[in-house]
């Protein structure tokens, strides 16, 4: 598979977005908002080509 730059582009951007919720905004809500809603697994949900 060739990666052109828009899949690049893309990846980069699922890659940044896909971070853990931050330890300070679990404290800050008391534990209601433990997981990130949007957050990707590489297995299982796929990106666009």
């Amino acid at each position: 598979m060739v990666k052109t730059l828009p899949l690049k582009k893309r990846l980069a951007r699922a890659m940044r977005r896909s971070w853990p919720v931050p330890s300070w905004v679990i404290l800050r809500t008391a534990r209601k908002v433990r997981t990130h809603a949007r957050r990707r697994h590489w297995k299982i949900s796929r990106i666009k080509p």
